[in-house]
């Protein structure tokens, strides 16, 4: 949901182009200091191919659709508002893509949201084999400020994600593509729509969230949503904290732990890729309320079960997108 002004006037693309204060253009070359490396472009992308769906994401509200060449990775379904601009843009694939997949759609840019999805040891691509074609690169400010974990590809985070490393992310793109007047709007939107939930949800130290975000099976350890990533600002802004304190970005943890945990909320995530049948959110619902033991959950016998996508946990735009769509079902608990 964006400010609903904005959606009505504009959509999302429009809204942040009729909304912007004129900003400079951008001057090529331009050198932009990402993750830790020095990128230069000497114009504007015109075949950008966007590997995540945040990085998609972005440059669908930037109103960029004519300058991507394709998209993959996509957990979720692309936004609503988002759907027209996104038709002509080949999905390769909603899972990992191969690199010869990439090359053949003859990018000029790739922008990436995950290090497994470009990053030192990702069986996608490393960064070095698009340079050392001349293509650019670019990869999500969040996904390069995590502590290094052996047991985990993405890595512990030891503060609390906030929207800042987004914000870096929307204004290095748009300068990139000589846009810097919407991403300019499009932060502004996000900032309002913030400070709006902070608002409205004062701080509650006893109340706590437990995002799940799925699992091979009942019998398997469940992925959740770690203690300082997205899933912890989402509960930080709706006044709470994460159930899970681990600093690990996606932990894992069986249901001995979970029930430990004790979370005043469950939030069962949708995911709409359909790897396994815990992805979707009423088969996490209809195991936490039928499982003999589980059942026994304080939450679940309440019934502050709540749905939120998956995307939102992961670190991108979605993420501000899950504090509104889990408000809008606390509005309608009864919370202790």
């Amino acid at each position: 949901m964006l400010n609903q002004s904005l959606v009505a006037l504009c959509g999302v693309a429009a809204a942040v182009a009729c909304t912007a204060a004129q900003a400079e253009p951008t001057s090529y070359p331009l050198t932009i200091e990402n993750c830790g490396q020095s990128v230069t472009f000497t114009k504007a992308p015109e075949r950008a191919v966007a590997l995540g769906q945040n990085s998609a994401e972005i440059l669908l509200m930037l109103g960029l659709q004519d300058r991507m060449a394709a998209t993959a990775f996509w957990p979720n379904q692309v936004l609503p508002d988002l759907e027209a601009a996104h038709e002509g843009v080949e999905v390769l694939t909603v899972e990992f893509p191969t690199l010869e997949a990439v090359l053949s759609k003859q990018p000029d840019f790739v922008p990436a949201m995950l290090v497994t999805l470009m990053g030192p040891d990702s069986k996608v691509a490393k960064r070095d084999d698009f340079e050392s074609l001349g293509i650019p690169t670019y990869l999500s400010p969040s996904a390069c400020t995590t502590a290094d974990n052996a047991a985990d590809a993405y890595g512990n985070r030891d503060d609390l994600w906030t929207m800042d490393l987004l914000y870096q992310e929307i204004e290095d793109l748009a300068r990139i593509f000589d846009v810097a007047d919407r991403g300019t709007a499009l932060i502004e939107d996000f900032k309002a729509r913030e400070a709006a939930l902070r608002a409205e949800f004062a701080d509650r130290e006893d109340l706590t969230f437990l995002f799940w975000f799925s699992s091979p099976s009942p019998a398997d350890d469940a992925y959740l949503g770690g203690g300082n990533g997205p899933s912890g600002y989402i509960a930080d802004i709706l006044g709470g904290s994460n159930a899970v304190r681990t600093e690990a970005e996606w932990p894992t943890l069986g249901w001995e732990g979970i029930m430990a945990a004790d979370p005043t909320v469950f939030v069962a995530a949708q995911v709409d890729r359909n790897r396994w049948d815990l992805d979707r959110a009423e088969n996490k619902i209809a195991y936490l309320t039928t499982d003999p033991t589980v059942s026994r959950m304080e939450a679940v016998q309440a019934g502050r079960i709540v749905v939120m996508s998956g995307a939102a946990m992961n670190p991108s735009i979605r993420t501000l997108y899950g504090p509104e769509e889990v408000a809008a079902q606390l509005r309608a608990l009864d919370l202790p």
